[in-house]
């Protein structure tokens, strides 16, 4: 949940004190960079690792198994380097490890996979929401929401370095060339266009409506889609000319945090481009389900019941199914992309609340951080088994896989193509 905006003063929520009501009535109710410059690899070598900007000739394009006949072009997989095997060389040899932001602690919380234990926890600014790869995998970013900062933390040595002054980062993606770093202003109401090692800003995009937080890119990387969750909509983006070119409506915007959704209102989450390139899945934490939208200004082209408070994505290695998370009644959809059809749901053991997260490099295991539980969920993407309860700060957010495989990293919590 988050702040609403366009209210009186006295009236704004933060992101933290609405999670906290919205936490109580849930509970209550059983409810819901590239390195270009010699000063910017300076710059990127005080927190971590500078790389080129070009993929590694290592990593070779996969296509879908048993997709194409002989002979032909391979259909478009932009999963296809996320692949087991497939991580780039500049970040493949980083220690593996699970990094957990909790954004009421205003701490992140490091896990080592292997053990299913926590190594360290260190603070960090108020308000941590999510932990952000940079696009060469040099630097891991903690968006210190309310803290008005971002956490350098080096993957090497997972240890964090000083925080670098950013207006209201509640979310980071960076464009698919690693030009520019995308930092979602959400209770400002704008994209803030940034040097991806330095931050400092370039452009501030206005979003004509309220909410703005999550959003993924086209195949050919010139438009990207954003949520927008308090005003129930989303926004097409022309990102060469740094403008919204369309809108949509989903449904009625919610009134404030703790209003139980119910038929006909919209809360946009997380989005995520099918690998196929068509189209992009939406997730709707009121409408419990998934949206499907053109990439480009259309209608709605179907929606998909997942469960109570449909939140986050995760893409399988395999380049076919998406995780949902079902943040309002502990469980986890399954998503076959090559029908967009759900063929199953997993439910966390004694319930829970799965937010957003990542998977293992190997694409064995879905990690989630459980948002009202104080813990991390680490669950099998096979048959959704639960593996391990791992108890950390509180508020655990937008969890961070890393290392992983691919050849450079869109943002948010590791969308890697």
């Amino acid at each position: 949940m988050g702040r609403t905006t366009g209210e009186p003063p006295g009236q704004i929520l933060t992101r933290r004190r609405a999670m906290t009501a919205f936490a109580a009535f849930t509970c209550g109710s059983g409810l819901l960079s590239a390195c270009t410059s010699a000063p910017q690899r300076k710059a990127a070598a005080t927190i971590g690792r500078c790389g080129s900007s070009t993929p590694p000739a290592a990593v070779a394009r996969v296509a879908p198994p048993g997709s194409a006949p002989p002979g032909s072009a391979p259909p478009l997989n932009v999963y296809a380097y996320i692949s087991p095997g497939m991580t780039n060389p500049k970040w493949g040899r980083d220690p593996s490890r699970v990094y957990v932001p909790n954004s009421l602690s205003n701490t992140v919380s490091e896990i080592d996979p292997a053990t299913y234990k926590v190594t360290r926890t260190f603070p960090v600014g108020a308000e941590p929401n999510h932990v952000t790869p940079s696009w060469d995998g040099a630097v891991l970013w903690v968006n210190d929401t309310a803290g008005n900062s971002l956490t350098p933390v080096n993957p090497v040595t997972g240890r964090p370095g000083r925080p670098v002054p950013v207006e209201d980062p509640y979310n980071l993606y960076f464009t698919p060339d690693g030009q520019h770093a995308l930092v979602m202003a959400e209770a400002l109401n704008r994209i803030d266009f940034r040097d991806p090692v330095t931050m400092r800003l370039r452009h501030s995009m206005r979003i004509p409506t309220a909410g703005v937080n999550h959003l993924d890119f086209t195949a050919d990387g010139q438009y990207a889609l954003a949520s927008c969750e308090f005003s129930g909509s989303v926004v097409w983006i022309e990102l060469g000319a740094r403008r919204v070119v369309g809108k949509l409506t989903l449904g009625m915007s919610m009134s404030a945090p703790m209003t139980a959704p119910g038929p006909g209102y919209a809360m946009p989450q997380d989005v995520r481009l099918s690998a196929d390139g068509k189209l992009f899945y939406v997730a709707d934490m009121a409408a419990n389900g998934v949206w499907l939208l053109g990439t480009h200004q259309s209608k709605p082209l179907g929606f998909l019941h997942t469960g109570a408070g449909t939140h986050g994505f995760e893409v399988a290695r395999d380049g076919r199914r998406l995780f949902v998370s079902n943040r309002g009644e502990g469980s986890v959809s399954v998503i076959d992309m090559t029908v967009n059809r759900v063929v199953g749901k997993w439910r966390i053991p004694g319930g829970g609340s799965p937010d957003m997260g990542g998977i293992s490099a190997d694409g064995k295991v879905m990690w989630w951080g459980g948002r009202y539980n104080g813990v991390v969920y680490a669950m099998s993407t096979v048959d959704g088994r639960l593996l391990a309860k791992i108890p950390v700060g509180s508020g655990p957010h937008g969890l961070c896989v890393f290392p992983q495989p691919g050849r450079y990293s869109l943002g948010h919590t590791g969308n890697f193509r």
